[in-house]
């Protein structure tokens, strides 16, 4: 018997498994799968939300040496049949509520066998039917480090979604490096709301757990609430989101209610947090927030703040063991340390993905000169520390002036009234691009326009303040909970 066998995996509202009962499942996942016909190196979608099946499903796919593709339960059937066609998929796993179009689109990706989790439905077979007891213990498939392990789409916000390939050898690194960077250890508990389908969740959460064998906390779909009810019930130790969610935990209205006190440490990633949320967040739950960057294309992570000890509040860390990091200027030159020498962030090591599966023309765009560009502007600091200012492609040129949304956001989030705040560029005839910011305020808290502009042109360059403000209930986010900026454009 494993150390690890009676440990428990995931805990969520309606249960819990243990490791050796996980083994066992994902075993008659294997099974099924091979029996349909999937071999190594075949391509398997798995379109779920943060549910046990999803956990079974991805262990069991591995298990045959296939590759799994993650997909979003929210995609159109048009986006699915992108998705595996692109990938080649042999078969999909999906969810009752969304089969309906997750069929369609198999159907037109050519996939003739998809299974859906939950209550039977009349549009796929039921996920049952591939976890049958296995008749024997089926030997894990060989697979070598240099093979893919996932294939996972990025989110298109810059074009079409391109499927990067991501190897056994980075995902277990991206697990076992980052793990041992913030402590994980058997007896901690992840609130795992950042969706198992994104890369973030996928290899920084899902991963890590099963490297050391700790215990999900699942939580099907991130709400304020259920994040809270989650880290009460399965006293959660590691708190894992993106600034948006840390965010709406910090202003739920019932947040006393709640006995986070079993919290160690939180880490945040996936976009830039600002400097008033960390601060915030530090003070209420009396936990370190430790931040972090990565990509799709880097399996998840590429720099890290290790801890207390050795971390730069508000920057994104040094790079992980194995993997180098540096600042370029637009002609390919390195950069030397300092907050003014902002240039892109490109990459390289063990971390970076293969490839764009199936476009070498993108992957070769991509990785030029050896290096991922990465397409994200910073500077890195005199002690080796990068700070993250903005996307590249973000960039607002205002009348020949560079303008940092980032920056705007910094400011606009330490107005007392605002919730969230996302900075864009708009089309300006005269000046070629004008600052626009869209903000939803806190409950009970008024703010106008006028107010809004006012307070930004008081603390920013002339140049930089918005001089259009819109003021919406809510913003619009991506499936891992960053703002969609591109949808508030198109808005």
């Amino acid at each position: 018997m494993h150390e690890f066998d009676a440990l428990q995996a995931i805990r969520h509202d309606g249960g819990a498994m243990t490791y050796a009962e996980l083994d066992v499942l994902s075993d008659s996942v294997a099974e099924g799968l091979a029996v349909l016909g999937v071999r190594p190196g075949d391509a398997v979608g798995l379109q779920l939300p943060n549910i046990p099946e999803f956990v079974v499903a991805y262990f069991g796919i591995l298990k045959t040496g296939a590759v799994v593709v993650p997909l979003n339960p929210l995609l159109k059937a048009r986006e699915v049949a992108y998705c595996l066609g692109g990938s080649r998929a042999r078969a999909l796993i999906t969810w009752t509520p969304v089969a309906e179009e997750a069929v369609k689109g198999a159907a037109q990706a050519g996939v003739a066998d998809v299974f859906a989790a939950g209550v039977a439905c009349p549009a796929a077979a039921p996920f049952t039917d591939l976890i049958e007891p296995a008749a024997d213990r089926r030997p894990l498939a060989p697979t070598e480090g240099s093979d893919t392990a996932a294939i996972v789409f990025t989110s298109g916000t810059t074009g079409v979604p391109k499927g990067a390939e991501l190897t056994h050898l980075q995902l277990y690194m991206n697990a076992d490096i980052p793990g041992r960077l913030f402590d994980v250890r058997a007896d901690d508990v992840v609130l795992t709301i950042l969706p198992m389908f994104h890369v973030f969740g996928l290899s920084s959460i899902l991963n890590v757990a099963a490297r050391f064998g700790c215990t999900l906390s699942l939580v099907p779909r991130f709400d304020a609430g259920a994040a809270l009810e989650a880290i009460q019930r399965d006293r959660g130790t590691i708190f894992e989101g993106v600034p948006t969610m840390l965010v709406a935990v910090l202003e739920h209205p019932g947040l006393d209610r709640y006995d986070t006190s079993s919290l160690r440490v939180a880490i945040s990633g996936g976009a830039a947090i600002p400097a008033h949320v960390l601060d915030a967040f530090e003070e209420r739950f009396g936990v370190i927030v430790l931040e972090g960057y990565g990509l799709t294309e880097t399996a998840s992570t590429t720099t890290f703040n290790i801890s207390a000890g050795e971390r730069r509040a508000y920057s994104v860390g040094k790079p992980i063991w194995g993997t180098e990091t540096q600042i370029w200027d637009e002609q390919g030159n390195r950069l030397p340390p300092g907050r003014d020498n902002v240039g892109e962030l490109v990459t390289r090591g063990f971390h970076v993905m293969k490839g764009y599966h199936g476009q070498p023309e993108a992957t070769a765009e991509a990785m030029a000169g050896g290096w991922l560009h990465t397409g994200d502007l910073g500077y890195v600091d005199e002690d080796g520390f990068f700070f993250i200012i903005d996307r590249k492609k973000e960039l607002i040129i205002r009348g020949g002036y560079n303008v940092y949304p980032r920056e705007v956001e910094e400011i606009l989030y330490h107005h007392p009234a605002v919730a969230e705040a996302a900075v864009v560029g708009v089309p300006d005839a005269r000046l070629g691009e004008e600052v626009a910011a869209y903000v939803s305020l806190k409950p009970g808290e008024p703010a106008t326009r006028a107010e809004l502009i006012a307070y930004c042109k008081d603390r920013l360059a002339v140049y930089k303040y918005p001089r259009y403000v819109e003021i919406r209930d809510t913003l619009p986010k991506t499936a891992n909970g960053k703002i969609a900026k591109l949808e508030l454009v198109r808005t």
